[in-house]
């Protein structure tokens, strides 16, 4: 699956977000090695912390239905109303969750501005010194 073809499962995700609070809403498509992808979006509650964001409810639909090996993830977010015309990037504990499960190297993260600009980037670019299961053993 192309990057541009992951972007537009990413926005129809978008679609989907509960987003009464913030109004900011976001769609993430995550690609597994064998080709299947997972919709997430996010998903806000009214005491804020139970919040959870798209790229997490991806994985973790993906992880409850046995899938853990992914090859990149696709994400777009902006305001309510709008094309999303920014790159919304992953926040911190999404990054850790993809540190868990993702190659450093391997996987790409892949953002949209909703126009042409396309930026690709591996989870060590984003994350040069996180914490993964390695750091245990």
């Amino acid at each position: 699956m192309t990057n541009r073809e992951l972007l537009e499962e990413a926005r129809k995700a978008r679609l989907k977000s509960y987003a009464p609070y913030s109004k900011f809403q976001v769609g993430a498509a995550l690609l597994t090695k064998d080709g299947k992808v997972y919709h997430g979006c996010n998903i806000e509650n009214a005491s804020y912390t139970p919040t959870n964001c798209a790229e997490r409810t991806a994985f973790f639909k993906a992880i409850s239905e046995g899938d853990m090996e992914f090859e990149k993830i696709a994400i777009v977010g902006g305001k309510e109303g709008t094309n999303a015309d920014d790159l919304c990037a992953p926040c911190g504990v999404c990054r850790q969750v993809m540190m868990e499960f993702c190659d450093l190297d391997e996987f790409q993260i892949i953002l949209s501005d909703g126009k042409e600009n396309i930026k690709v980037m591996s989870l060590k670019e984003i994350m040069p010194y996180g914490f993964s299961p390695s750091n245990l053993k």
